[in-house]
């Protein structure tokens, strides 16, 4: 006599269980996308250095003093000089976006 009673409330709480997890489920597929912050830019590099391109490689401003250039080319080399393991194309880019940034003009024969 007991055992019917027992499995009836076994039922009813795997069916409220199973209710309330397909609600949490449909309310976690419909919560807005959060933004997702990168630290790092996504994509390739444009044919022409641009100034916007130069302030992402730099990691700064467009609008920077030369001083915050000098800096973050300094720290960006630091981590990406071919000495230290880095690479070479992505040392002439960086060094390509200090002149940018500085208003040096394009760099003067790099071979990539």
């Amino acid at each position: 006599m007991v055992v019917p009673i027992i499995a009836g409330v076994a039922v009813a709480a795997a069916a409220y269980a199973g209710k309330y997890g397909i609600e949490a489920w449909q309310a976690f597929k419909a919560r807005p996308p959060r933004p997702k912050f990168r630290k790092f830019y996504e994509g390739g590099f444009q044919a022409a250095m641009t100034r916007r391109e130069a302030a992402l490689i730099l990691g700064v401003r467009e609008s920077v003093a030369a001083e915050k250039v000098k800096e973050a080319h300094r720290r960006v080399m630091v981590a990406n000089h071919p000495d230290a393991g880095g690479s070479h194309y992505l040392a002439s880019k960086i060094n390509e976006a200090k002149d940018m940034m500085l208003g040096k003009g394009k760099s003067s024969g790099s071979p990539f």
